[in-house]
């Protein structure tokens, strides 16, 4: 078999170096260095992976796909098919804080009500001493785990995709625990999926309390989403409370929107609202302006003798006005002392 080329290389790379990479995103980079469309060379696409996972099995590494159970996208990655002592020795993390992950993970796998998340304050009050098999041999490690040093460990899972947070603030499973826990799951015995087959963590439950059957929501959606397809349970044929929209629904209500439309904000009906605002105001001014005239010319009226002279401004004929009648007050004052 021949070596891989610098191209097989460069898809391994990005996944060491970026990570879990979506869909799109490693489709993308297959397409930059191969120069195929990937929808007329899905074949060969096919092909580098499978190429790739030969060599890659030798040294108990995986290139492998898995959907994100919370918004059903697709992510590529690279993972450890060996869970022994040694591999754990390559982790950044603590002893306490892998025990405190692996808590958090049975605590959400074995969730009953396959919700897939666990509260934040559940999280934060899982108890270490739990974890061991009695008092006597809980290490000191576990026992002086700080509350501080959960919050921490949660934000260090989450930033590296082994934890999730979601809309709610709950905690959820990230990208990297649905690629590295697939036997995990397996050899827990977790639910599984009644239609893909993979576990069950983000699901929803068939509304017989006796069945176990569960869905997960995007396959519970291609499922249905057939028109000839009987919306009951595979297991037990129970009536599953599952509605599909038509799309003769969906224009409707399109067309109900275009009908009525909500009332314009754009900036023209702003352009009417200032204008209008602009009149009102020139209003009040002129309505002021004249009131002051009216003010004017019963100063220069005034029974004192003052003559109409020229007005060419309101506010100076009544400052003039009002000084000349200061004058002769004070001059008749003066005639009358």
């Amino acid at each position: 078999m021949p070596p891989l080329s610098w191209r097989h290389h460069t898809l391994i790379q990005a996944l060491l170096s970026r990570g879990p990479l979506k869909e799109k995103d490693f489709h993308a980079i297959f397409s930059d260095v191969t120069g195929k469309s990937l929808d007329s060379h899905q074949q060969l696409f096919n092909d580098y992976l499978r190429k790739i996972n030969m060599e890659l099995s030798y040294v108990q590494f995986e290139l492998r796909a898995c959907r994100n159970q919370y918004d059903s996208g697709v992510f590529y990655g690279v993972v450890n098919t060996v869970a022994d002592e040694q591999s754990k020795l390559g982790s950044k993390y603590t002893v306490p804080q892998i025990a405190f992950y692996k808590a958090i993970i049975e605590a959400i796998v074995l969730d009953h009500t396959a919700q897939g998340t666990i509260s934040n304050i559940k999280a934060l009050n899982i108890q270490l001493e739990n974890q061991g098999a009695s008092s006597s041999q809980v290490p000191t490690a576990f026992k002086n785990f700080s509350m501080t040093q959960k919050e921490k460990t949660i934000r260090e899972l989450v930033n590296d995709q082994w934890l999730c947070a979601t809309s709610d603030g709950d905690i959820g499973l990230g990208v990297r625990s649905f690629l590295d826990l697939r036997s995990w799951f397996h050899n827990n015995q977790v639910p599984p999926c009644d239609v893909c087959n993979e576990s069950g963590i983000k699901a929803d439950l068939c509304p017989n309390e006796s069945c176990s059957v569960r869905i997960h929501k995007y396959c519970l959606q291609a499922k249905f989403s057939q028109q000839r397809m009987e919306k009951v349970c595979p297991g037990c044929g129970t009536q599953w409370p599952y509605v599909v929209m038509a799309k003769a629904e969906v224009v409707e209500e399109e067309e109900r929107d275009v009908q009525q439309p909500p009332p314009p904000r754009g900036p023209h009906m702003r352009k009417r609202q200032r204008s209008s605002r602009h009149v009102e105001e020139g209003e009040r001014e002129s309505n002021s302006q004249s009131s002051r005239r009216q003010v004017a010319v019963k100063v220069d009226y005034d029974d004192n003798g003052l003559a109409p002279s020229q007005l060419p401004g309101t506010k100076r004929a009544t400052r003039n006005s009002a000084r000349l009648h200061r004058r002769l007050v004070g001059m008749n004052e003066m005639c009358s002392f």
